[in-house]
């Protein structure tokens, strides 16, 4: 290989890193939790105006948003104990 070669190699491993952390990044931003959170309770709101039984569908609805967004907080616990006991 020679010097050209080995650039081009490590300019496409910069650029394959910089795509790496900008996906962590976005996995880890309050952002997209948010946006889960608020898609999920709008998802449920229609879900439950559909079946309309629910006597208090807004406050229902809050349910499984907060069910979700107790799990998210919590993958983080529960992923430092997994990578704790891993190694």
């Amino acid at each position: 290989m020679d010097n050209k070669e080995l650039e081009n190699e490590i300019a496409k491993i910069k650029d394959r890193n910089k795509k790496v952390e900008l996906d962590k990044a976005w996995e880890k931003s309050w952002t997209r939790r948010i946006c889960i959170c608020i898609l999920t309770y709008i998802v449920v709101v229609i879900y439950s105006n559909l079946i309309n039984k629910i006597t208090n569908v807004w406050l229902s609805s809050l349910v499984p948003v907060i069910g979700f967004t107790l799990s998210i907080i919590s993958l983080k616990l529960v992923r430092n104990v997994w990578e704790k006991n891993i190694k």
